[in-house]
């Protein structure tokens, strides 16, 4: 009986490993478990029932093209696509033997912090059903948190692999911008999108990110590691400076029951030998969200506009006229926040507002940079929750867009830098995941997971949803 609630993927690659389990049995399994959970949860949107590889299975966010699979980015307008291609991240899952479980849900072209916005339905927090499980790749965190695979891969543009891992419970990384490939990866702001694993441990998420980063020749933004991946195993933080912006840690919004499980793992910190200060960010934090919410509905704009119902994907029916073709494509095929980005976007770089709107955005997000930059000569790491709350009530905040948007207000700042952040979960508020965020430098990656493999022993948090547990059980 293989549990695979709480099967690591490192313990999964280990029974393998030792023969004690095949790999058809293990993909077997977790489809198994996909048929008694995924109907609550509606963590997939696709499962592959013929597995390739004789490695620890694996789940890709919807947006991740994969050779003659449906490959649909949440929304209608791509129903029925399939690539002919895989993307890079996919195919070097692949070469390292991890075969597909199935295509992830996800808020429609991973635009939201809920995955509400997915035209084929919300996807259920396996803590608590009622609740959403973040977002943009919700499904992505959802199937590892319920035990649905061992690891996934999301993608993150302002904080989509890190708010839901924070809000399911789990590991998850924002790898440094250009450290792996985003070709076959269906595009929504190019100078900010970053696939990244969702793990139950730091440990696998190391082992994943490993298997996924490097220079890709056909990413011409992409650049070599500038060391191995290493698996943590440090079990202190002697010698690591930590730094604890004050605005990342106060900004208006943040509940108490976050604060409090925030700062005993501030604390602890300093338990296990790091050097803990107070620091400020205060450009970044005032000014990130709205310098993200100009410059992706921007390159959105630009990147959807290749969804014209001509190559590929939903068509719609009209009188013969061109114009009108596109135009009812559009209308049928996006759904309200695709079309609501979109139509920012193209305000934003038209002509007469491009250097008053995108232009000075940009200038804003080179001042974040270089405050970033700047703290990094004192501190190592900088911590702070990574999603002002737990998982929210499906529904609570569908109808106040800029509520929604506030979900990623602690995440965006370090991606508006293109710098690495890791979410590891640090304690509970009302029996539901609080997330912790550790931002370091560029290529910083191994650090990051030095501390947060330190932290995780220290913490000792259980991933295991206990309503799933209670069920298994049952």
């Amino acid at each position: 009986m293989i549990d695979t609630l709480r099967l690591t993927a490192e313990d999964a690659a280990a029974l393998l490993e030792d023969g004690e389990v095949a790999a058809a049995e293990l993909h077997g399994a977790y489809l198994e478990a996909i048929r008694a959970r995924d109907e609550e949860l509606h963590a997939y949107l696709t499962t592959v029932d013929a597995p390739e590889g004789e490695g620890v299975p694996i789940a890709f966010k919807d947006v991740i093209s994969t050779r003659g699979i449906e490959t649909t980015a949440g929304s209608k307008i791509l129903a029925g696509y399939r690539p002919v291609f895989d993307a890079t991240v996919a195919k070097r899952c692949k070469q390292a033997g991890l075969p597909l479980l199935g295509k992830t849900n996800m808020d429609e072209f991973a635009m939201g912090s809920s995955t509400e916005n997915s035209a084929y339905g919300p996807t259920r927090n396996p803590w608590d059903p009622e609740r959403v499980p973040g977002g943009s790749s919700g499904g992505s965190a959802a199937a590892v948190a319920g035990g649905l695979a061992p690891w996934a891969l999301g993608s993150d543009t302002g904080g989509s692999v890190k708010q839901p891992a924070s809000l399911c419970g789990i590991v998850g990384l924002r790898p440094t911008y250009g450290t792996v490939s985003r070709y076959g990866i269906v595009a929504f702001a190019s100078s900010l999108d970053q696939v990244g694993p969702l793990t139950k441990t730091v440990r696998d998420c190391a082992r994943l990110y490993r298997i996924i980063a490097g220079r890709d020749a056909y990413d011409s933004t992409t650049v070599e590691l500038r060391e191995p991946v290493e698996i943590p195993a440090a079990e202190d933080l002697r010698g690591l400076r930590i730094g604890v912006p004050r605005e990342l840690n106060e900004v208006e919004g943040i509940e108490a029951g976050v604060t409090d499980a925030v700062r005993r793992a501030i604390d602890l910190c300093g338990g296990l030998g790091a050097e803990v200060a107070t620091c400020e960010l205060p450009r970044s934090v005032e000014y990130g969200l709205a310098c993200y919410y100009l410059v992706a509905p921007s390159e959105a704009s630009s990147n959807l506009a290749r969804y014209d119902g001509v190559r590929y994907g939903l068509r719609a029916e009209g009188n013969g006229a061109i114009r009108e073709m596109y135009e009812r494509t559009r209308d049928e095929g996006f759904g309200d926040e695709p079309k609501r980005r979109i139509m920012l976007g193209t305000y934003a770089l038209s002509a007469g507002y491009y250097e008053a709107f995108y232009g000075q955005a940009q200038k804003v997000r080179t001042v974040i940079a270089r405050e970033h930059a700047a703290l990094f000569e004192r501190f190592d790491v900088l911590v702070s929750p990574t999603s002002p709350t737990v998982a929210f009530r499906l529904g609570e905040k569908t109808e106040n867009p800029l509520a929604m948007y506030l979900s990623d207000v602690l995440t965006i700042p370090s991606n508006m830098a293109g710098l690495p952040g890791l979410s590891i979960p640090c304690g509970l508020s009302d029996g539901l995941p609080v997330g912790f965020q550790l931002i370091g430098p560029q290529f910083s990656e191994n650090t990051l997971f030095r501390a947060g493999h330190a932290l995780e022993r220290a913490l000792e948090f259980d991933f295991v949803p206990p309503r799933l547990a209670a069920k298994d059980r049952a």
